[in-house]
């Protein structure tokens, strides 16, 4: 079932997002060639807390971190460690979700670690522009297939393939809700838009397959040719006044 959020409800997501937002900025300004992934974690966590929320990943179906922090051809749900040291010209992942108040906010980016390809960096580009493209799509009477419709296009337009096994999601009260936001599908199609409605719009692009496996550790997702990736994620509510991004923090990118 959809969850519908009345402006007070989304105001409090606000605040729940700006947490986010600010912990995955801080996050971001730290990726450099010798940091490890837990440097990374240490540094949301840190910033959740003493903002007085509490990390939504940590403990989540027994995640161990605070963040899901991926790289290179890891899609998603990469387990921060002090063992893992970013090198110059990875691209690293970082998911984060914070849970303030009642409510959650969910956000990620692909970040550069030192100078990249010319591929690495379309690739990043093209998880960021596929989000535009999708919100750009939603209004009062559309459709779910609208939002995915519009990142497939623009993602395989470039040469790109989009990850098919996740998608994004409603997010409010639980981290995962209702309805599911594929990063593919048909004009017209699946739940209607409607006010009120707060989702993760998160493409998720490979430069190769879009098929994937998870590792034994139970929850890091790669590609299957191990294919470069990237990732791009805002939680957006659709209000009177149109779509609004819940975790977007102002001057970030």
């Amino acid at each position: 079932m959809i969850t519908l959020k009345n402006p007070e409800q989304i105001k409090l997501m606000k605040e729940a997002g700006r947490i986010t937002g600010e912990a995955l900025v801080l996050a971001g300004e730290a990726v450099r060639e010798g940091v490890t992934t837990k440097h990374l974690d240490d540094i949301i966590r840190h910033h959740i807390e003493k903002s007085g929320a509490t990390p939504s990943f940590l403990g989540y179906g027994g995640f161990p971190g605070s963040a899901c922090i991926s790289i290179n051809e890891e899609v998603i749900h990469g387990i921060p460690s002090p063992d893992r040291v970013l090198h110059e010209g990875d691209i690293v992942k970082i998911d984060v979700g914070a849970h303030y108040r009642g409510f959650h906010g969910d956000s990620a980016n692909t970040f550069p670690v030192g100078a990249i390809t010319e591929d690495r960096q379309k690739l990043i580009d093209c998880a960021k522009d596929g989000f535009a493209a999708g919100i750009a799509q939603i209004k009062e009477g559309g459709r779910i297939g609208d939002i995915g419709h519009a990142v497939q296009e623009l993602c395989e337009g470039r040469g790109f393939s989009v990850i098919r096994k996740y998608v994004g999601h409603g997010v409010g009260r639980d981290l995962h809700e209702s309805p599911d936001v594929p990063n593919y599908g048909t004009p017209g199609r699946g739940p209607r838009l409607t006010v009120g409605m707060t989702i993760a719009v998160e493409p998720m692009v490979s430069a190769g397959s879009w098929d994937v496996k998870e590792l034994s550790n139970g929850w890091t997702v790669v590609t299957k040719d191990r294919s470069m990736t990237s990732h791009y994620e805002h939680t957006v509510a659709l209000t009177e006044d149109g779509v609004v991004i819940l975790t977007k923090v102002y001057g970030s990118a």
